[in-house]
């Protein structure tokens, strides 16, 4: 008779699924890894630093941008030579330079309509236009320009390429570095902390693995989405994902080995452990990172679209930094279990109590400051915060020339200064007005009539399609203020007038100038755009965003520590000492920006960007702290639970916050001001967050108040 079959042990079967299981879940990420890899060097294709691009398709100068096309019958940009010398140019030397500036047609992406070489009136110095494709590389185009003038000036002449393709040129330069040197500091930076943090060898790379297993998959499904147009990508974009992630996925793993640490004491099993981990960690980090998701999505609310595609992108970054925290994570960990932390293994020790505070330590001690002096803490540090925000008065955060956005050498810049010197300041970077025939006298005899025009040109018309390109020879109009301009004899349809600024069509004076137009113009269907109007155009929807946005990110983040906590009151004083953490950390900046780094100013999308950052990501350490609290309070009461929960979250908090502000700061090696100044609010304002706000201001206000912190739900009245 044959023994009956029966089942494998459940044990070995059991014993083959966590074998199974995370080896599958890392041959996964390995995979999708591998594929997102190889785009690092890469996200300069599906990229774009055009501001007209990230404007409202409402505004005017991105409906004039879109006539001038049909008005000029290509896409490009201007790219303004400036050749000058100390004395007065030779004929030969001018002869030289008109000859090279004529030679650079040959160079791959130059258009066909390149002006003549212009001298200026002192003779010292000649300009001449050089229109670059817009399909073309420009940032390559502009440096051959350079190389090839460089070559062919005659001794003593420096020859500059500024305008709108110089600028660009500059701007592509600085964000050069974003793929290799911000990501190689931000991980030395990361690698370095938690070496220090862990004491350990293995555990740090696990730990950073997890972070850049994560950047590769989001960066490979964000790359796609720009390639197939649904997102737009441009390179500060791009910088701050990187950032974001690197932050976000190791503060989550922070939490996690934690976890795993202390369930390490109790479970002698390492698959429980890391099971009892997966529980502890599961809802801090998931409504971490919803949290901040939630705040980057209330970007899409945003005019310009710079904004609103950021808050896609950087959401994408915190998805897939969570999901590598609770899957990548414990895979590895189940792989290498106490081994890890080597050489300091966590002992199994099944007599340790459960949730046991630590008795001796920093941690220890603050918390037993703050039972015993509580009020005095909070109302302290809320006066030092508070005396920190009035600094804010000093932030100008109006906006900033365009030849300020890159920090240190700039050819373009140096440019614009020369052509400033001997011609017209907004020579190559007119103010644009598209009017109708019906309107065109009127139109010309406003902008002739303003000081800050020098001279009004009808370059071309578009017939009533919008489809047929007219040439108005010799129609030019040019003179003293209130100078008639000649009627064109042939038009059909719209007409495009350019006017030269007086001055730098990225100075002060320039805006108020176009300001100055739209007003005059208004009633007369004339829309005016260019260089400056872009600008201007970016700058007022950036400050209306800002308006909007922060109130609504506030009200969405207070609605998720409701429903997280269970409470009402605990998160309204949490809101309250974020935004007071924020008002610091933008108030010692502003006085930092101005007295130490000399910064012309601010974009005004500096406050709404740091504002995001900090409050979304501040509010993680709120959660990591206060989810705590609420564990131990619901055990050993509130005030209690305070200084339980301090002093067993102090040195992850502390550890979180030491990475995501080192990587924040590693912004600061791109030479971008946009980018330096993010990076130091936010690098301070984590630390500050971290130090001041999660470590005294709200244990000891918690504290304080007691478990009427945690009204309307049980916990206020009590019940355990």
């Amino acid at each position: 008779m044959t023994a009956p079959q029966h089942p494998a042990h459940p044990r070995r079967a059991g014993r083959t699924l966590r074998i199974l299981l995370p080896a599958l879940i890392i041959v996964g990420w390995l995979i999708a890894a591998s594929l997102g890899g190889p785009l690092f060097g890469k996200v300069d294709e599906v990229s774009s630093n055009d501001r007209t691009a990230y404007l409202p398709a409402s505004a005017d100068a991105t409906r004039v941008q879109e006539l001038q096309t049909r008005f000029a019958g290509s896409d490009e940009i201007p790219a303004i030579i400036v050749a000058t010398s100390a004395e007065k140019l030779t004929p030969a030397e001018l002869t030289t330079l008109a000859d090279a500036v004529k030679a650079t047609v040959d160079i791959p992406g130059v258009g066909d309509g390149i002006s003549p070489a212009i001298p200026s009136e002192d003779g010292e110095a000649v300009q001449a236009f050089v229109p670059i494709r817009t399909s073309a590389e420009i940032a390559d185009v502009v440096t051959e320009i350079r190389a090839t003038l460089g070559k062919a000036a005659p001794p003593g002449v420096r020859v500059f390429v500024t305008g709108p393709a110089g600028f660009s040129g500059d701007l592509v330069a600085g964000f050069a570095g974003i793929d290799g040197i911000l990501l190689g500091v931000a991980l030395a930076a990361v690698l370095v902390i938690l070496v220090l943090v862990y004491r350990s060898l293995l555990l740090p790379i696990v730990v950073l693995a997890t972070s850049l297993f994560a950047l590769c998959v989001a960066l490979l499904l964000v790359w796609w989405l720009a390639k197939w147009g649904v997102l737009l990508l441009s390179g500060q974009t791009q910088g701050i994902l990187f950032i974001l992630v690197i932050g976000a996925a190791t503060d989550y793993a922070l939490l996690f080995v934690s976890r795993f640490r202390e369930a390490l004491r109790h479970e002698q099993d390492r698959g429980r452990a890391v099971l009892t981990a997966w529980k502890g960690s599961f809802e801090p980090i998931l409504a971490s990172g919803g949290t901040v998701i939630a705040g980057l999505l209330c970007l899409l609310l945003s005019d310009l679209k710079s904004n609103s595609a950021l808050g896609p992108v950087a959401a994408i970054g915190i998805a897939f930094a969570m999901l590598s925290a609770l899957t990548l994570l414990p895979a590895l960990l189940m792989a290498f279990g106490r081994a890890a932390f080597w050489p300091r293994r966590p002992r199994f020790d099944p007599a340790a109590p459960e949730s046991a505070a630590p008795a001796t330590g920093v941690w220890a001690r603050l918390a037993g400051l703050i039972r015993r002096r509580s009020r005095l803490i909070w109302i302290a540090t809320t006066v030092v915060l508070a005396i920190a925000t009035a600094g804010v008065l000093q932030l100008h955060a109006s906006g900033v020339p365009q030849s300020d956005l890159v920090l240190g050498a700039s050819q373009a810049r140096d440019g614009q200064t020369a052509l400033g010197a001997h011609f017209p300041g907004g020579s190559g970077s007119p103010v644009q007005v598209v009017v109708a025939k019906s309107s065109l006298q009127d139109a010309a005899d406003v902008l002739l009539a303003d000081k800050g025009v020098d001279g009004v040109s009808v370059t071309a018309t578009s017939a009533p399609s919008g489809t047929a390109k007219v040439t108005a020879e010799g129609v030019t109009a040019s003179g003293p203020p209130g100078a008639a301009a000649p009627e064109p004899t042939v038009f059909d349809g719209d007409v495009l007038l350019q006017g030269t600024l007086t001055s730098a069509a990225d100075s002060p004076a320039a805006e108020d100038t176009v300001r100055r137009l739209r007003t005059a113009l208004h009633g007369t269907g004339a829309i005016v755009g260019g260089v400056t109007a872009t600008a201007i155009d970016t700058n007022d929807a950036s400050i209306h965003d800002r308006a909007l946005i922060i109130p609504v990110i506030l009200v969405v983040i207070m609605l998720i520590l409701m429903l997280l906590l269970r409470a009402i009151l605990a998160p309204v004083l949490l809101i309250v000492t974020t935004v007071l953490s924020f008002g610091a950390a933008m108030g010692v900046s502003a006085l930092v920006f101005d007295g130490v780094f000399h910064f012309p100013g601010a974009d005004p999308a500096v406050p709404l960007y740091g504002f995001v950052f900090l409050v979304a990501l501040g509010i993680d350490y709120n959660i990591f702290l206060m989810t705590r609290v609420r564990e131990e309070s619901r055990i050993h009461g509130t005030r209690e639970g305070v200084r339980r929960g301090l002093a067993i979250t102090g040195g992850v908090i502390t550890s979180a916050g030491l990475v995501l502000a080192a990587t924040f700061a590693a912004l600061g090696v791109i030479p971008i001001l946009f980018l330096a100044q993010l990076a130091f609010i936010v690098a301070f304002g984590v630390l500050l967050d971290t130090f001041v706000v999660r470590s005294l201001l709200v244990p000891a206000l918690v504290h304080d108040v007691g478990r009427a912190v945690w009204w309307p739900s049980k916990l206020s009245r009590g019940a355990r």
